[in-house]
């Protein structure tokens, strides 16, 4: 569990459906905010931190054109007022070559 205030790693559900739903949502609102085309691959790490609710730190895989990218989404979410903003999107850099893209 998270400590409050503090940064965490989400251990062993990275990759769960809730954490792929938020990272889906954070491409969705960039691509909105931005109008750009980025397509959501995977999330390769997650981490949180309590606040008024909890803050994710999402670093997620997504297709910018032909090329794979990594990107970190900083997403705050309170669930008990159903809740969720996207509060920083920024690129990180291009993804490993070996990183298969899958259409």
């Amino acid at each position: 569990m998270a400590r409050l205030g503090g940064i965490s790693q989400v251990e062993g559900n990275a990759n769960s459906l809730e954490m792929e739903n938020l990272a889906r949502f954070a491409v969705d609102e960039h691509n909105k905010k931005e109008n750009t085309m980025l397509e959501f691959k995977k999330v390769v790490n997650v981490k949180q931190q309590v606040v008024s609710g909890i803050m994710y730190y999402i670093t997620l895989e997504a297709k910018d054109g032909d090329k794979m990218k990594i990107y970190e989404a900083k997403v705050w979410e309170k669930l008990w007022m159903n809740f969720k903003e996207l509060q920083e999107f920024k690129l990180i850099g291009d993804a490993p070559a070996d990183c298969i893209a899958t259409s």
